[in-house]
């Protein structure tokens, strides 16, 4: 059996010049979508911020979906809520679940039904009317995540979606954050910059009277 050659370092000055020209552009194209997102986006992060702030002060809680990184963003986020976002500013914890995390469940249900169903099924057993559901999708269209909308509309959920410029969820929302880009990993770039501020202006605004 033969074994796989190591890699080899970059280790001519053409390369290493492609190289971090390639890492230049990247940063300038994502700094570039993130500033324009700072400017067309800026009343859809405000009105999430409202309805998530509305959600907790009534007792109620936040659930959070995703798939691949967007998973990991549902994770973070609920992290970020249930814990703190700086250890410069002590709040309580906020009640926020990320529906990623389960794996028992996850492969459980998807091997017994399928996949497109795993994020519904939880928003039809966790989910209660006036929580908030926010679906993440860098296009738009997880059928999962679609789904569980579907579902928290049903139930009587508040739904937000955080996702790119296209995609059938933006029309099923109550509040869609889009990023203006079809990229997956620049809008996932953008976004986690728009899920760290969205978590900011709720606990700013739910405890900004805390030091």
């Amino acid at each position: 059996m033969s074994r796989q050659e190591p890699l080899q370092p970059a280790n001519s000055f053409a390369e290493v010049d492609e190289l971090r020209a390639l890492a230049s552009a990247h940063l300038a194209t994502s700094a570039q979508i993130t500033a324009k997102a700072s400017e067309t986006s800026l009343d859809s992060i405000h009105k999430a911020t409202t309805l998530i702030t509305t959600c907790f002060r009534a007792g109620k809680k936040v659930l959070i979906c995703g798939n691949g990184g967007s998973a990991a963003d549902a994770q973070h986020m609920a992290a970020e809520f249930v814990n703190r976002l700086s250890k410069d500013f002590e709040r309580p914890g906020l009640p926020a679940i990320s529906l990623t995390t389960d794996t028992s469940f996850l492969t459980s249900y998807a091997n017994d039904y399928g996949y497109d169903g795993v994020f519904e099924r939880q928003v039809r057993a966790l989910g209660q009317a006036e929580d908030v559901l926010i679906g993440i999708s860098t296009s738009g269209n997880s059928r999962n995540v679609i789904n569980a909308i579907l579902a928290a509309r049903e139930i009587g959920l508040v739904t937000i979606g955080l996702g790119g410029s296209d995609g059938e969820m933006a029309t099923l929302v109550d509040c869609c954050v889009a990023v203006p880009s079809r990229d997956t990993q620049h809008i996932q770039e953008t976004l986690l910059v728009i899920e760290h501020l969205v978590c900011l202006l709720v606990e700013r605004s739910i405890f900004g009277n805390l030091k």
